[in-house]
This record gives structure tokens, C-alpha cells and sequence, in this order.
């Protein structure tokens, strides 16, 4: 019988039971069975009716999910079974190998065990699943019994005198063991849960995280075996195919890992660190701190580390052992096999099973999965650990942020790039470095045992090439802070070039107007060349770090072992560099941590006798009465309150007063911005209650810092603040006085609705969020529809909302459509009336408004609203003369306080300051009647910018079905989404690779493959060296084994030089492609949109332009040529594995059909995935970067108002958004890592399951199995780089979409040569018929206008807003399009000529001064055409000679960006004398005059009518009374001429368009 159960030599007793029925090896084993088959009688029903009735309902919901006691040693336990199951099945096959007939016996019991505990761990996990524990009642048993049996075992083991040299004496005695203790698992289940012989059991519910249905991340909460594979990623990665991940689907964070979990575990070890420190002035270290707080699970992480990188020396060691035995004889002596034979069966030592390669290669590729599990668990909690410290630190730093001293802020010792810095740049650091953090303790393991292997197995030549590899690490370290410089001087560069294209941007009409554009598009390329050098530096020394690494690898031969080596050290030098600038941004957030707060502002809740000390916290002063009073306070207070308000009477009189009428009062305040010296001294003022106060005073003398010492945000040297508490409509003084802190609660009910802590502030500055113009006028406030309703009005917002493209859920801010300054601050001050507070701060709201808006405010919003509702209302202005309406006026002078009282008071005693006062409100009123219409102006910005983009996308709209490459829209159809976005973008690829020229893509390709074939080369050959082997002859020729081993190395020597010079040609020919292709992106790209017509930079968004120059070009630059880099070679190194596999064994290609299956399907899923949450993680990470730097500009706002928690509590869910989106994506990645790492080890069996069996060398079968052990390391990175690149790749699409912008048309169909060289001489001007318009979609701005303008006459045009005057003075120089008619300038029509021509022989003046950084002699003649002296004459002749004289530098004196250190008027008069410079016939001024003061404006017009006396001058006037003096007035009217002729002629008709706009201008 040949497959007998307990076998059928001849001459056994293996039925016999003379002996005793236990002493019958057979029936023991026999014996062995019995459990398990109990438990798969048991238990498969119960799970096929489980599953039946589970499959019916839907999936199970997580939230019933429970792990019972003990879960993650029973999975822990449970697969150490099956593998010392597996190890049983092996040993038991093998040793039946050796008897005559098959022993069943020998393992069959080991292979019904193995799917026993398979199904007892199914079984555990739908019994958790559905919390339903009488159930593991059945698992109990089978413990019991399998314990038992196999005991019996053990003991007729040790009964025969078997010991531990024996393998499966060994293998019984540890599945006892194991048995044991997962029946102690089990007994603590019950006694946990009492589920079973307990009267109550336990009831226990799920963890709360699972209650919340928002959580979708489910890594803490699932078994470990989901855990190690990412199972539950499954259905997320799968179901983005069908459809994108929004962040709707990726939940809530688990609470352990929210940033207010972790903030309070660093916070609180920060605190415990700073009690340790005795010197208060030494910052606590962040470094114990972190560690405290996080220490945990980085060693968790690094033991991981270590478990991998022990069993990662298995994988080459299993080689070893295949190669050596593959051809040994198995035959071995079979005389010491009886010896070995007990209960009639063979016993075999544990190193004759691993003698068999079979066997070794089931090690190998467990060894190999587990290696890899257990690598991606320790990267996945460093990760998850990473983001928590990451969330913690931005929690700690913003409530920093909201704590420190604005004079720090103001003071620019804290900028705001430097805490946008520690927010995007310092945190992040110190999340890389915890990265990396197991890899700094890895490292030396792995060298070491790298170095002690190899010598076992090389001898002492190991020792050499570990003493190379060691020597090249200096070197490693130099290159890398080279590196680390060149990235650095290649920032500043970056920085500079963004800054001169910004400039650029936004002065592009001057530029365009001038016919500069060239000149300024050298500046930007002069830097961007500087960048590119740098970059290429940076090229060459990420080459030689490359090389430097394989050199020695490719000398020494691709020993397995010697990849174990390279990679710990080429980490290193990664690892040291992030070691280092972790160690730098620890300095910078300690710094920050200690730097200055503002003082403990409780003095405003209501606390009345608090002074503010400098420095030191708060001490109580003042005489008795208050003292005694506090006293009282305390105690209950309703008893005491007319005591406490008698005693205060008697004592001090003044409190009287102070109480009932002054809400604010300040006594003897020295306030400071943090120098010691005093902005405001001897400050004594009271502020009314429910009354209208005015702080007047010129500029600089320190009103705005009023208001801020009195919000507690200036440092106070001396003197104290005092805050009343009261709400004016109280019934009874006592009730007011006594209202304390304690008091809140009896009061709360009647006075709800004012929230008594809060001042409404509209500071200078206008602050916006990045929001709605509705969420930024409400402010966290309750939208109470009729009070939105009248603050609009009373600002006169609703004109303004009409024009935005969503009225007011329109986003503005930094992110959002750009307003203009009047609009801004109007709806600061709207935000300030709405807010439903006692007391309000205006703190010069009137600045940006034009007289009709201030008067507007003045009457509806301030003197009605705010005096309706009784509030208290304190107003910085310089209108005087509003003056009248104030109930209270506090008068100052160079940082005091020079009067205060009413205005009565002032008249009747200080004449002298009345008088002035009137004066300068008739100098204002005469400007009141030249009307600014400014408003008005601004209003037509935004409806021409907006009129333009709805049609641009009108006409997209139209194009969609001609164009091939649809920009995607995000509200597009799910199908067609699903199609484009699974493409990666082949035509942006080939556009990259085109831009860098066909011959560096050749090179590239070419020199790649090259390498590549050179390597495998090196290998091949190597391995047929060691096949050779003298040994085996060198008992016939000794001689002869030598020469052949010679000749070997020549060969050899010559193939490893051309590694290392393909290794460096092909690093440097994919840097140098990267530099080419961005160097012509973006040359281009800088052109296009410098020739755009003006119209393209009305309809486009500066923000989107920059972007395309900023984030993008870096991306290009910086980041794609490594990916391609690391592409094409993980991608080569696969495809060269698989060949040499191929060649090795022949067999392998069959199974290598499944597995190139299952790896396309793991990419495309995966590659679509990665791509949303790489989107989610960089659209969640902008709005935190916003939110921290808009907390920072507007601090004062935001403690004004008392929001600090609300602020808070915002960044705390932007943080655990984006940790959310990136823990999400590093899990993606951890599950494409797994999936591709158990992909390898399946690779890794078959080639060594294919070599067992085939018949080649063994040299040459080492070289397949090495292969196939590199490939699990790189079919990861292979699709890793593929979803970057299609991220990146997006970067180059919108750069292209860009480079498809219609130019200008420069040529004219004039040469150049055909025009005079002083063309225009005369300045005559005819327009016939013109007409004009904006675009060829748009409607005519102009519609047949006809005139005639002689030369040097002086012609004014005027009309009302959106009349056209703009549009004329921009058809001069060509720069709309003009699609009937012409201009005839001087007999030559103007659209015949080059652009550049026509430009530069015109000069104008624009409404808004642009000056650009650099020296004044750029700003006035860029071209360099000039001598000094015309330029002195230019400036004296605007009146700035003497001003530019006093200047250091004189004509080279620095500009600063956008001119701003010179006031609007000096920039103006710069403007003049640009215009003057280029002496042209023709100047036309547009609007120049809007937004400069009367004085300027004058100097203007006496200029034009000396200097300009014999040229053409074309003004357009927004105040009619600048033209009265014209020679020729023009008044258009919707795009046409309606009146012509003389000033003085039209006055004269009562009914002219003319003499209305004189009259309502007068």
C-alpha cells in the first residue's frame, strides 16, 4: 500500500501495540489529529451560516467592531503557529523522503493543524466583528485539546531520551509552548468579559472613535493582519477609479491623533521641562520634550527597524545556501540513518533540513515578506508620529502667535515670513527628521553585521571594500552640505527673480505704454541665469554623490550583501543633513517659544483695580477703599452691594464719576512699542460712555497707538489702564459697580446680547480674511439679516457686491478677488459696526473714501447706527469737520495729549487751537468740492475686469469641442473625469522632453541603456568566473586554474570602468536635460506673457500668472528631472532583472504572466488614488499656510474683538484636515509598498523554485536569485515615480496652457527704417471715425469718434465714469483693438507702425504712480539713453531736484519695491519727470492728477503749461476744473464725442453736458 498512514516498510511494527498503545509513534500522531478536525467540524458551519446571513445584510458598520482582551498577542501567537506549522510540514516531508513507503503520519497531523489555526483566526475575527463572544467557547476547547495531545507527545519524546538535536522534538516542545499560551489568551477573555460561567457579563462598547461615524481612518482600530497589508484601504484605492476622493471621504482624524490630542501631550512635557530648568532665562528643550511626548512610538518604530533589518541578511544567507547545495549530492550516507531511527520513523537534525533547497527557498520568501512587513509597519508609525508632532507644533506655534507682543511684531524683530517660515518650513523639518529618526540608530546595525557577514563569507577582501565604502563616507558628507549651499543660493535667486517678475506684473501697462518690456524681461533673465547656473552646480554634485555610491558597489560585484552596505550609507548622508537642519529649526521654534507675550489683558474683563505693571505680573494699588471694596466683591455680593457702594463714596470720590460716565479712563500711561524710549507720555483721558469720542491730531503723533495702549496691546512703563464693566442701561448704580467677574452669571440673562469683553476694532490697516465678504463682515457673529442689511447700507457696500461675480459670497482676501483700498476698509468698518459690542474703535476709517462715502459713513453709519444703539464709539480721523458732531474730543500732539473736553470747551478756552482747527476745515471744504470719484473709479476696475472674465469664459465655452486639451473643470461629469484623469499626461511628457532638446533626450536615452547593459554585464560575467571554479581542477593542473582565473580579470577591470563612466555620463545627461527643458519653459513662458495684449492681464488673475513663475516653475526645475531620473532607472534595473531571470531559468517567464497582471492592476489603482490625495493633501495645506499668516497680520483685530478660541479652533481643524489628507496618502503608499514588496518575494520563490528544478550553473543561478532580490526594492519606486510624475507633469501642462497667450503684433506693416527719426515733430492728432473695442467678443467702448487736435494745443477730455476717456488714451498707443477707422499722427496712420516704434515716441502719464525697485535712474530712463544732466533737469523741472540731491546715491539712490519709500505725491511727480525725459511731442496725461493733494496738483499744472508750452498735451480729468484752462474740450458720453470745442463757448450754453459737470464740481 503505497500511501499507508503509518507507513509500509518491510519488516515494520508499525500497527503493533505490544508495547503499550501510547508507546506507537503512528498512534500518537494519529492521536494528533483529533483536535483539529473537532474544530473544523465545529467551527465551518458556524461560519457558513454566519457568512450566508452576513452576506444578505450589507457589510458590517465599524462601529460595532471591538478588539476582545488580548487581540494583538492572539494574531501575534496565531502566526507564530503557522509558521512552526509550516516548519513541521517540512520537516515531515523530508524526512519521509528517506523511508522506504510514505509515512502520512509524519505530516498530515502538522498540514490539518495548519488549517486549523487559519480557520480558528477567520473564526476569531467574525466572532470580533459581530461582538458576539459565547462563541469562542469552541476555541477554547480546541486549545485544551490540542495542549494536551500534544503534550502526550512531548512526553514519549523525552520518555525515548529524543533531545533538543533533534529538529522535531524542537518543533513539539515549541508548539506546547504556543498552544499554552493561547489557551492562557482565551482564559483571560473570560475573565475579562465573564461571557461564560459568570452570572453578569461585561458589557462593553466600542471605542469612541468608532461611535463617530466621520472617522474613515481605520489603521488604529483594525486586526493586526489588516494592519500589516492596509487592507482596509481597499475599497478607498479601488473605489477612486470610479470616482475621485473628496474630503468627504476621508473623514475625521481618530481623537489620538487630532492636533489638540497631541498639542496638550507636548504642551504638558514642555511644561514639566520648564519647571525643570532653574534659570527661567534658559528655554526649556524642545528636544526632551518631544521625546517625552512622542518617545513611545519611535522606539516601537526603530524595533521594527532592527527586526527588518536582521531578517533582510536572510535573503542573501538563503542564497548562499541554494547555490552551495543545488548540485551536492543529496545522496548521503544513509548508514548513521538507522541510528537516527526511533518509533520506526527518521529524525533529522536541523541542519540537514536546511541542506535542502526546497526548503530554503520557502525561507527565503517568508523571510522576505516578513522583512518587508515589518519595514513598512516601522515606516508607517514614524510616519503617523511625524504628523502628530507636526500637529502639535502647530498648535504650540499658533497659540504663541496669538499670545505675542505686537511691539515685537511692529518693531520687525518677528516677521511675518519668519513665523510663515516655522509654520510651513521648521515644522515640516522636524517631521522629515522623525522620518528618518529609525534609520540614525539602523544605520550601525546594519553596517556592522553587513562588514561581519561578508568576512565570513569573502575572507579578508571583504574588509577592503568595507574600508573604501567607509573611506567615501567623508565624501559623501562634503558633497552633501556642498549641496545643501547650492540649494540655498539657488532660493535666494529664485526669490529675487519672483520678486522682479511680480514687479513686472504688476507695472505691466507702464511698461507696455513706455515700450520697456524688453528691457525689464532682461532683468528677470540676467537672474534667472544666475538660478540656472546655480542649478547646474547642483546638477554636478548630485552626479559625483551618485557615483561616489556605485563605484565600489559595481567593483566588489552585485553581491547581495554589498546593497545591504550602500544603502545604510547612502542614507547617511541624508539622514546627517536632516539631522542638521533639524537641529537648526529646533533653535529657531525655541527662540520663538521665549519670545515676548503681551501682558495678561484680564484688567479688561471687567477687573477694575488692576495697574499694569512693567513686566511683572498684575499687583493690586490704590488706597483702602478699593482694596476694602475687592474685599467685598469676593463675598456674595447682593448683600453687600449698597455697603460696598456707600464705603466707595465716603472714600474716593472720584470712583463716582468713573463709574457711571467713563468706560474707559487712563491715568499718568507712558506707553511703549518695546524701545525704552515712550511714543506716548503722560497720558491722562476719559473715555464716555455711550458717547461719540474723536482723537485728532496730525499725522505721526500717535493716535493709532492711543487706541492700542488702551487695548493693552503697547508695553506701559508706568500708569495704569482702568476698564469699566457696566452696560448703559442698568437700572441701579450699586448693581454697576459691583458687577465683577464673580457677577457674571446673575447678569448674564439681561445682558446677553452685548458681549461685554469685546471692542469692535476697524485698525488703520484694513484687514481681510480669505473668505466671503458676508464671513468677513458677520465675524463669527450670529447673521442677523435685517442689522446685515442696514451695516451694508450705512457703508455702502451694496453697490460694490453687486459687481462681484457672487455678490457677497464672493471670496476675497489674500487667495480672492482683489479689492481696492476704499473697499477694504469699508468693510473692516462694516465688521466693526455689525459686531454687537459695547464699545467701538475706528481708527481713521475715512482715509481710502471719497467725500461722498466718508459723509455717507459719518451720517448713516456712525452719527445713526452706532448713536442709536448707544454704543461707545472712539474715532481717529483727520476730517475736522466732523468735529461738530463729537460729544467728546481728545486733541494730540507729538505723543500727548494737548486738549480734551467738548467742543464748547475748546472754543471757550483755547482759542488759538479752535482758530487753527477752522482754518483747516476750510481747506478741506474747498477740496470737498472737487469731487474725488474715486469710488466710482474703483467700481469700474472690478466691472471691467469682471465683464471681461465672464466673456472669457463665454468664449471657452465655445471652444470646448475644437480644442483638444480641455483645461478640466471641476464641476465636469463624473465619466469624462474618470477618463482624463487615469491618462498620465504622455503629450505633456513629450512637450518636457521636447523643450530639452531631441539630442539630450537621445544622449539620455542611449547612455541609459548603455549602463545598464554594462551592469548586467559585470554580473554576468562575475558569475561565470565563480562558476569556473579552479578548485575543481586544480588537482590536475594546478597552473592551468590559475591562468584561467587570470583571464578572467582583465575583462573585468575594463567592463567596471565603463560603469563608472556610464554612471556619471547618464546622471549628468538627465540634470542636464531637466536645466534645458526649464531653461526653455521658461524663457518662453516669460516672453508669451510679456507680449500678451494688456486685455489678458484684465481677464487673468495676478496670483494665477505668478504661480505659473513661482510653485510651478520650481517644480520643473527642482523636482521633475529627479523624478524622470530615479524613473527611468528603477524601471531599467527592473526590466534587466527580469531579463537576466529569464535567462537564467527559462521557466520563470511562464509565471511571470500572472504576476505582470496583478502589478498592472496594483499601478492603475494605485496611480489614480495617489494623484486625489496628493491634490487633497496640497489643497488642504494653502488655507493653514493662509490662516497662520492672516492670524499674524491681524492680531490686534483679533484679541480686540476677544476671537482667539474661535481662531484657534479653526486652525486646529485646518491642521487635522491636512494631517488627515497626508496620513491618508503616506497609508496609500504603504499599501502600494506591501502589495509590490509580497509581488517581489513571490518573484524571488518562483526564479529560485525555477532554478531548483532547472539544470543550469550555479554561478549563474546566484545571479538570477541576486536579481530577482533588487527587484522588490525597485518595483515600488517604479510606480511611486510614476504617480509623481503625473503630478508633476500638471506643473508643465499649465505652463503650456499659458505659452498658447495670443502675442501682440509687434511688426506693423511699417519698417521701421520708413519713419523719420523725429516722427512725431509737430504733435498733430486726427482720429477719423474710430472705433474701438476691448476684444473681439466684447462690445465697441468707442463708436465712430472724429476729431482733430493741432499741434501744442492743450485738449481736456472729460465725462463721467465708463464714458471712454480711458479707452481713447490707450488707442493712441495701439494697445486695445481698433476695427474701423484710425488715428493719423503727424500723416501717419498709427496701426501701420511697429509697436515699438509707436511707443517709445509717445510719452503718458498714468493715474497710478508705478516706480520699480532699483535706483531713480532706472525709473526714469531704463534704456540708458540719457545724460545726467537731462535727468537733473527732469527733476528740477517735477521739483524734485533738491529732495533726490539730499538722498545718499543721488541719482543712484535706492527705490524700494513699488516706490514706497516716497509719498504717493513724490511718486507722482516722478511719473512727470519720466514723461518729461523723453522728449516727445505728445504727452497725454490720464487722470494723472486723481489721487494726489492740491499743493502736488498744482505743481503739476504750472509744470505742463511751462515745460510742455510747445507740445501736445491730452489731458482726461476727473475734476473738471483742471481743464478750464484748456484750449479744447472734449465731453464724451458712452462712447462718443458729444460735445467739441472751446471751455469757454460751452460754458456759455445753458444746456451743455460741460457747464452741468462745472456746475456740480464748484
Amino acid at each position: 500500500m503505497a500511501l499507508s498512514f503509518c507507513g509500509n516498510d518491510r519488516g515494520s511494527n508499525a500497527y503493533s501495540v505490544d508495547k503499550g498503545v501510547l508507546d506507537n509513534g503512528c498512534f500518537v500522531d494519529a492521536l494528533n489529529l483529533v483536535p483539529h478536525v473537532f474544530l473544523l467540524f465545529i467551527t465551518f458551519p458556524i461560519l457558513f451560516i454566519g457568512w450566508g446571513s452576513q452576506s444578505s445584510k450589507v457589510q458590517i458598520h465599524h462601529n460595532t467592531w471591538l478588539h476582545f482582551p488580548g487581540h494583538n498577542l492572539r494574531w501575534i501567537l496565531t502566526f507564530t503557529l503557522l509558521f512552526v506549522h509550516v516548519c513541521e510540514i517540512a520537516e515531515g516531508i523530508v524526512s519521509n523522503t528517506w523511508m522506504e513507503s510514505n509515512h502520512l503520519h509524519l505530516f498530515l497531523p502538522a498540514l490539518m493543524g495548519f488549517i486549523a489555526a487559519t480557520t480558528s483566526v477567520v473564526y476569531y475575527h467574525n466572532i470580533e466583528t459581530a461582538n458576539f463572544p459565547k462563541l469562542l467557547l469552541a476555541l477554547f476547547i480546541y486549545w485544551i485539546l490540542a495542549f494536551i495531545t500534544k503534550m502526550i507527545k512531548l512526553w514519549k519524546f523525552a520518555e525515548a531520551s529524543l533531545g533538543v538535536q533533534y529538529l522535531r522534538f524542537c518543533i513539539t516542545a515549541l508548539l506546547v509552548v504556543l498552544y499554552g499560551l493561547l489557551m492562557a489568551v482565551e482564559i483571560n477573555v473570560i475573565r475579562v468579559r465573564k461571557y461564560v460561567f459568570f452570572a453578569n457579563p461585561q458589557r462593553v462598547k466600542p471605542p469612541e472613535d468608532l461611535q463617530d461615524l466621520g472617522v474613515r481612518f481605520l489603521q488604529p482600530f483594525v486586526n493586526l493582519l489588516s494592519k500589516a497589508t492596509y487592507w482596509w484601504m481597499n475599497p478607498l484605492i479601488i473605489g477612486a477609479h470610479k470616482r475621485p476622493i473628496e474630503l468627504k471621504k476621508i473623514g475625521k482624524l481618530p481623537i489620538a491623533m487630532r492636533a489638540l490630542t497631541n498639542y496638550i501631550r507636548l504642551k504638558d512635557s514642555y511644561e514639566e521641562q520648564r519647571q525643570k530648568t532653574e534659570d527661567p532665562e534658559k528655554s526649556p528643550s524642545i528636544w526632551k520634550s518631544m521625546y517625552q511626548a512622542f518617545g513611545g512610538p519611535i522606539l516601537l518604530s526603530s524595533t521594527f527597524r532592527y527586526m527588518a533589518d536582521l531578517l533582510g541578511f536572510a535573503g542573501p544567507l538563503c542564497i548562499s545556501g541554494i547555490v552551495e547545495h543545488l548540485h551536492n549530492s543529496t545522496e548521503i550516507d544513509r548508514t548513521n540513518k538507522v541510528s537516527n531511527m526511533t518509533f520506526g520513523v527518521f529524525f533529522m537534525s536541523s541542519t540537514e533540513l536546511l541542506q535542502n533547497t526546497s526548503v530554503l527557498a520557502v525561507l527565503l520568501f517568508l523571510a522576505l515578506v516578513l522583512q518587508r512587513t515589518f519595514l513598512q509597519a516601522s515606516y508607517y508609525v514614524t510616519i503617523e508620529t511625524g504628523i502628530n508632532l507636526r500637529g502639535a507644533l502647530l498648535a504650540m506655534i499658533y497659540n504663541k502667535i496669538l499670545r505675542l507682543s505686537t511691539s515685537n511684531m511692529s518693531m520687525g524683530e518677528m516677521t511675518l515670513g519668519q513665523i510663515n517660515n516655522l509654520v510651513a518650513i521648521e515644522t515640516n523639518q522636524l517631521m522629515w527628521f522623525l522620518f528618518l529618526c529609525p534609520n540614525l540608530w539602523a544605520m550601525p546595525v546594519q553596517i556592522i553585521m553587513g562588514v561581519i557577514l561578508l568576512y565570513y563569507l569573502l575572507g579578508d577582501s571583504a574588509l577592503i571594500g568595507a574600508g573604501v565604502i567607509l573611506l567615501l563616507a567623508p565624501v559623501q558628507y562634503l558633497i552633501a552640505t556642498k549641496l545643501a549651499d547650492t540649494q540655498k543660493s539657488t532660493l535666494d535667486y529664485s526669490t529675487d527673480r519672483l520678486k522682479k517678475t511680480t514687479e513686472i506684473l504688476k507695472g505691466i501697462k507702464l511698461l507696455k505704454l513706455y515700450a520697456w518690456e524688453n528691457i525689464f524681461c532682461d532683468r528677470v533673465e540676467e537672474t534667472r541665469g544666475k538660478e540656472l547656473t546655480s542649478l547646474k552646480t547642483f546638477a554636478l554634485y548630485t552626479s559625483m554623490s551618485i557615483l561616489f555610491l556605485l563605484s565600489p558597489a559595481k567593483a566588489f560585484a552585485s553581491l547581495a550583501l554589498f546593497h545591504i552596505l550602500v544603502t545604510p550609507l547612502f542614507l547617511l548622508s541624508t539622514v546627517v543633513r536632516f539631522a542638521v537642519k533639524a537641529l537648526v529649526s529646533v533653535q529657531k521654534l525655541s527662540e520663538f517659544l521665549q519670545s515676548d507675550e503681551i501682558g495678561d489683558d484680564s484688567w479688561r474683563n471687567g477687573e477694575m483695580y488692576m495697574s499694569l505693571e512693567v513686566g511683572k505680573k498684575y499687583k493690586y494699588h490704590g488706597d483702602v477703599s478699593k482694596q476694602l471694596v475687592r474685599a467685598k466683591m469676593k463675598r456674595s455680593y447682593h448683600v453687600h452691594s449698597a455697603l460696598c457702594w456707600f464705603v466707595s463714596i465716603i472714600l474716593n470720590r472720584m470712583v463716582f464719576v468713573c463709574i457711571g460716565e467713563w468706560v474707559i479712563q487712563v491715568n499718568d500711561g507712558f506707553f511703549t512699542w518695546g524701545s525704552n524710549l515712550s511714543t506716548l507720555t503722560d497720558i491722562n483721558i476719559r473715555i464716555p460712555t455711550g458717547q461719540l469720542t474723536m482723537i485728532v491730531g496730525q499725522v505721526g503723533c500717535g493716535k493709532s497707538s492711543l487706541l492700542l495702549a488702551m487695548l493693552g496691546e503697547m508695553q506701559t512703563i508706568s500708569g495704569k489702564v482702568y476698564w469699566s464693566n457696566q452696560t448703559p442701561s442698568m437700572e441701579s448704580k450699586t448693581d454697576l459697580f459691583c458687577l465683577t467677574r464673580e457677577g457674571h452669571s446673575q447678569y448674564q440673562e439681561i445682558y446677553f446680547c452685548k458681549n461685554r469683553y469685546s471692542v469692535a476694532y476697524a485698525a488703520q490697516k484694513s484687514w481681510l480674511l480669505n473668505a466671503t465678504v458676508e464671513e468677513n463682515i458677520t465675524f463669527g457673529s450670529p447673521f442677523n439679516k435685517q442689522r446685515y442689511k442696514a451695516v451694508i447700507d450705512a457703508c455702502s457696500l451694496q453697490p460694490d457686491i453687486d459687481l462681484l461675480p457672487f455678490g457677497d459670497q464672493t471670496e476675497i482676501g489674500e487667495r480672492g478677488i482683489n479689492l481696492s483700498g476704499g473697499q477694504r476698509q469699508r468693510i473692516c468698518v462694516a465688521r466693526a459696526l455689525y459686531q454687537n459690542t459695547n464699545i467701538v474703535f475706528l481708527d481713521d476709517p475715512f482715509s481710502a473714501l471719497d467725500i461722498h462715502l466718508s459723509d455717507h459713513l459719518m451720517q448713516e453709519g456712525i452719527l445713526k447706527f452706532l448713536q442709536d444703539d448707544k454704543r461707545t464709539l472712539v474715532l481717529v480721523t483727520h476730517k475736522l469737520q466732523y468735529l461738530i458732531h463729537a460729544d467728546w474730543i481728545i486733541a494730540m500732539k507729538d505723543g500727548s495729549v494737548l486738549r480734551e473736553g467738548t467742543l464748547k470747551d475748546i472754543q471757550t478756552h483755547d482759542v488759538e487751537l479752535y482758530e487753527h482747527w477752522k482754518t483747516l476745515m476750510n481747506r478741506q471744504d474747498q477740496e470737498l468740492e472737487k469731487v474725488l470719484l474715486q469710488t466710482t473709479l474703483e467700481r469700474k476696475t472690478l466691472r471691467r475686469a469682471f465683464y471681461s472674465r465672464e466673456a472669457k469664459n463665454q468664449i471657452d465655452d465655445e471652444d470646448e469641442g475644437s480644442k483638444e486639451e480641455v483645461e478640466e473643470d471641476d464641476d465636469d461629469n463624473m465619466s469624462t473625469t474618470t477618463s482624463r484623469r487615469s491618462k498620465i499626461q504622455w503629450k505633456m511628457c513629450c512637450r518636457y522632453l521636447s523643450s530639452g532638446g531631441f539630442l539630450m533626450v537621445f544622449l539620455m536615452v542611449s547612455s541609459k541603456l548603455a549602463k545598464h547593459s554594462v551592469m548586467v554585464a559585470i554580473d554576468y560575467w562575475l558569475a561565470a568566473w565563480t562558476s569556473s571554479n579552479p578548485h575543481n581542477q586544480s588537482l590536475a593542473d594546478p597552473f592551468l586554474g590559475v591562468l584561467q582565473h587570470l583571464s578572467y580579470v582583465p575583462v573585468f577591470i575594463i567592463l567596471c570602468g565603463a560603469a563608472i563612466a556610464l554612471c556619471l555620463i547618464t546622471s549628468l545627461t538627465v540634470e542636464f536635460l531637466g536645466v534645458a527643458a526649464a531653461t526653455n519653459l521658461h524663457h518662453n513662458l516669460l516672453n508669451k506673457i510679456i507680449h500678451a495684449p494688456i486685455r489678458f492681464f484684465d481677464v487673468t488673475p495676478l496670483g494665477q500668472i505668478l504661480n505659473r513663475f513661482s510653485a510651478d516653475t520650481n517644480i520643473i526645475d527642482q523636482h521633475i528631472p529627479p523624478t524622470l531620473e530615479s524613473l527611468t532607472r528603477s524601471t531599467l534595473l527592473c526590466l534587466s532583472a527580469i531579463g537576466v531571470i529569464a535567462f537564467v531559468t527559462p521557466a520563470f517567464l511562464i509565471a511571470l504572466v500572472p504576476l505582470a497582471v496583478a502589478f498592472y492592476f496594483i499601478q492603475k489603482y494605485f496611480r489614480v488614488a495617489s494623484k486625489d490625495l496628493q491634490d487633497l493633501d496640497d489643497s488642504t495645506q494653502l488655507p493653514l499656510l493662509c490662516h497662520f499668516s492672516e492670524t499674524a497680520e491681524g492680531l490686534t483685530t483679533i484679541r480686540a474683538f476677544r476671537h482667539e478660541a474661535r481662531f484657534k479652533q479653526r486652525m486646529l481643524e485646518l491642521t487635522d484636515t491636512n494631517n488627515t489628507a497626508y496620513l491618508f496618502l503616506s497609508a496609500a503608499n504603504r499599501w502600494l509598498e506591501v502589495r509590490t514588496d509580497y509581488l517581489g518575494a513571490v518573484i524571488v520563490l518562483t526564479a529560485a523554485v525555477a532554478a531548483i528544478w532547472s539544470t543550469s550553473q550555479s554561478g549563474l543561478v546566484g545571479l538570477g536569485l541576486t536579481y530577482a532580490l533588487t527587484v522588490t526594492n525597485y518595483l515600488n519606486w517604479v510606480v511611486r515615480n510614476l504617480a509623481d510624475l503625473e503630478v508633476q507633469m500638471a506643473a508643465v501642462k499649465k505652463v503650456n496652457s499659458f505659452l498658447s497667450t495670443e502675442s501682440e503684433n509687434y511688426e506693423g506693416s511699417m519698417d521701421v527704417s520708413q519713419v523719420p527719426e523725429d516722427w512725431p515733430q509737430h504733435g498733430e492728432i486726427k482720429i477719423h471715425d474710430l472705433c474701438v473695442r476691448y476684444d473681439t467678443m466684447l462690445k465697441p467702448v468707442l463708436k465712430h469718434v472724429n476729431a482733430h487736435i493741432n499741434p501744442g494745443q492743450k485738449v481736456g477730455i472729460c465725462g463721467r465714469t465708463g464714458s471712454g476717456k480711458s479707452s481713447l488714451s490707450l488707442a493712441f498707443f495701439n494697445m486695445v483693438d481698433v476695427f474701423e477707422g484710425k488715428i493719423v499722427i503727424d500723416g501717419i496712420d498709427i496701426c501701420k507702425l511697429p509697436l515699438q516704434t509707436l511707443r517709445s515716441r509717445l510719452s503718458i502719464i498714468l493715474q497710478d504712480p508705478v516706480l520699480f525697485s532699483g535706483s531713480i535712474r532706472l525709473n526714469l530712463d531704463p534704456e540708458r539713453t540719457c545724460t545726467d544732466d537731462r535727468l537733473w533737469e527732469a527733476l528740477e523741472i517735477a521739483q524734485l531736484k533738491n529732495m533726490v540731491k539730499a538722498l545718499p546715491g543721488g541719482l543712484d539712490a535706492v527705490v524700494t519695491e513699488g516706490g514706497e519709500n516716497f509719498s504717493v505725491g513724490q511718486r507722482q511727480l516722478f511719473c512727470l519727470a519720466r514723461a518729461f525725459v523723453r522728449k516727445s511731442s505728445i504727452l497725454i496725461m490720464d487722470e494723472a492728477t486723481a489721487s494726489i493733494d492740491m499743493a502736488t496738483e498744482n505743481i503739476l499744472q504750472k509744470v505742463v503749461m511751462t515745460a510742455f508750452a510747445d507740445r501736445t498735451v491730452v489731458t482726461i480729468a476727473h475734476r473738471v476744473h483742471t481743464i478750464l484752462t484748456a484750449d479744447l474740450v472734449i465731453v464724451m458720453k458712452r462712447g462718443s464725442i458729444m460735445e467739441y470745442g472751446k471751455p469757454e463757448i460751452l460754458m456759455e450754453q445753458e444746456d451743455s453736458l460741460f457747464a452741468s459737470f462745472v456746475k456740480a464740481d464748484m
